[in-house]
């Protein structure tokens, strides 16, 4: 019988965070893969915890290295446990390699849950919550980065983002930026921790106050792009979109119904909008069909 690795969340601060599971699973663990064995044995001493597993690195330096050993193991029928430094594994931190390796050789794949930092900073943050995206860290260099913003500067989710507290007011005067200074977004540090702070406001306010300087784990939460107004998008562009919805196999009324969510405008406007485009096209075809040709009296 194959093995199962398990994923486990550890506290992103207060180890009082940790799930009870953790503790068991560390007990239970053949193998736990660390992306810092020496936090490794900082969580087991406050979980007052002694595992007897056989304890390897897993950081980005060595996991593409590591994967194979860790997947062999588990072929053969070792339970394996995989932490990080904080949150859950895979997430903007190692560990997807050797999910989507396990999952290839149809190994179990299952975890423990446990603190978030990014769903921590979305429920603090007082934005948005109902949708939001995750982006990681942004580009280190600031054409790159700009870059980046640029591609989901339209998205109309909440966006959050990690960042490391040196870059941080270049990051929030890139996002003033691209996004507009008066986008709201709130910056999350140390989140647990003992010196917690969430400081919320305009983007360009908040550039203005990381360029004092900032310690800590940070976490960017940015509200989304507004909807377009009825003003942006005019009858004829609306319809439009419908068409072109259309043309790629949409039917109308979901066609419909998506451009009135995307234009933050009623359906019954963007009906309204197709309607009045097909009667315009039908009113030509009929003025084109009356003109009298050349020589003949109408």
């Amino acid at each position: 019988m194959t093995g199962t690795l398990v994923l486990a969340g550890t506290p992103i601060g207060d180890t009082a965070d940790a799930p009870p599971r953790l503790a068991a699973e560390l007990m239970a663990a053949d193998v736990i893969a660390a992306e810092d064995t020496r936090r490794l044995r900082r969580l087991t001493q406050a979980l007052d915890v002694r595992p007897s597993a056989r304890v390897v690195s897993y950081f980005e330096g060595n996991e593409s290295a590591r994967t194979p050993e860790l997947v062999e193991s588990l072929a053969g029928g070792a339970r394996v446990l995989l932490v990080t430094d904080a949150g859950m594994p895979s997430v903007s931190d190692p560990g997807y390699r050797l999910v989507a390796a396990a999952v290839e050789r149809g190994i179990t794949v299952t975890a423990v849950p446990g603190p978030s930092a990014v769903l921590t900073a979305l429920a603090v943050s007082g934005l948005p919550v109902d949708r939001f995206c995750f982006e990681g860290f942004p580009p280190r260099k600031a054409g790159e980065r700009l870059t980046r913003l640029r591609e989901v500067a339209d998205e109309r989710r909440t966006l959050v983002w990690f960042e490391a507290p040196h870059r941080l007011d270049d990051t929030l005067a890139a996002m003033a930026e691209v996004f507009g200074p008066d986008r709201r977004a709130a910056v999350c540090r140390e989140l647990t921790k003992t010196y917690e702070e969430v400081r919320r406001g305009p983007l360009a306010e908040l550039a203005v106050w990381a360029a004092e300087g900032v310690r800590g784990e940070i976490t960017i939460v940015v509200e989304g792009a507004p909807a377009p107004g009825p003003e942006e998008a005019g009858p004829a562009e609306l319809a439009r979109r419908v068409a072109v919805r259309e043309e790629a196999g949409e039917r109308r009324k979901e066609a419909i119904a998506a451009v009135a969510q995307e234009a933050g405008v009623p359906k019954r406007q963007v009906f309204d909008a197709v309607v009045a485009a097909k009667n315009a096209v039908v009113a030509a075809e009929n003025a084109a069909g009356s003109v009298p040709r050349e020589g003949k009296a109408p």
